[in-house]
């Protein structure tokens, strides 16, 4: 691994800031729910805090979740979760402040409330296991679409990444690789944050190391694909390995920050292959997109 590469890296981490991610999951969420009975409150309270939190989180979840009933229900709330059934209280807005909990749906609760309001994703991730699943999968597709379209631009002739259309671009002189590793890590830092561990470069620096020696290998194969391609034709399949080399680092993180290992080698192996034909598709329509502008 050579050093100008290690060295590019260097520089992109250091326009990363874990704090800011840190502190977007730490902010702090009031929830009223509102059901017309006991049982009502009890299926949304077990919905968002199963059985099998610990003891210290359930304290936390406690005082976030407060019942219409409740004596504290008079404060200032960030959201409102009602019953099927029950009415919109007033002064909610349905799908911007107000969501509703269908028992016999429960997950439309997250996704609604992910697409109309996805920058609390991360803090309700944090807290309750049912938002933590959808936001990693938003996640990690996310950051690799991402890379995937980073591919395409940096390959196109007489196309420069626009840095309003790529906010994420870390590193003005970085290769490509440095800044794909760099949106990388940035993933790792937002995937620690929404399950709740412990983020930042000390913290996960087994983590970022992993990352880092990894890149290199895809690097290569992304080259010897694209040089075996003639005429531009390797654009679409170096973006597909950056798709799925960024899934696949998705996908074995989620599994660390779940159980505390990653995928085996295998398991990295078959879900490299299937992250691929997926990043096929993927980069074919972001760079039908890119030519059409």
């Amino acid at each position: 691994m050579s050093m100008g590469f290690l060295e590019q890296v260097r520089t992109s981490l250091s326009r990363l800031n874990p704090a800011e991610i840190r502190t977007a999951s730490e902010r702090r969420v009031r929830i009223l729910l509102q059901a017309s009975t006991s049982a009502g409150y009890a299926r949304l309270e077990d919905f968002l805090a199963p059985a099998t939190l610990s003891r210290e989180k359930r304290m936390e979840v406690a005082q976030t979740l407060i019942r219409a009933t409740d004596a504290g229900a008079d404060g200032r709330f960030t959201l409102v979760f009602f019953e099927r059934g029950t009415p919109l209280p007033d002064g909610w807005e349905y799908q911007k402040d107000a969501f509703l909990f269908d028992r016999e749906h429960p997950n439309r609760l997250v996704h609604d409330l992910l697409e109309h309001r996805d920058e609390l994703g991360l803090p309700l991730a944090r807290l309750f296991p049912e938002f933590r699943e959808s936001v990693v999968k938003k996640t990690i597709h996310t950051v690799a679409k991402e890379n995937a379209l980073f591919s395409i631009m940096t390959a196109l002739p007489n196309i420069i990444p626009n840095v309003a259309e790529l906010p994420w671009i870390i590193g003005e002189f970085a290769s490509d690789t440095a800044v794909l590793t760099g949106n990388q890590i940035r993933m790792a830092f937002v995937l620690a944050a929404a399950s709740d561990r412990a983020v930042g470069f000390k913290e996960q620096r087994s983590e970022i190391g992993s990352i880092v020696a990894g890149a290199w290998g895809w690097r290569a194969a992304a080259r010897e694909l694209v040089s075996k391609i003639p005429f531009g034709g390797g654009i679409v399949p170096k973006a597909a390995i950056a798709y799925a080399g960024t899934y696949v680092v998705g996908l074995s993180l989620e599994r660390v920050y779940r159980i505390g290992y990653g995928l085996s080698r295998a398991e990295r192996s078959e879900a490299y292959a299937a992250a691929l034909e997926k990043g096929k598709e993927v980069a074919a329509g972001l760079l039908d997109k890119v030519r059409k502008k």
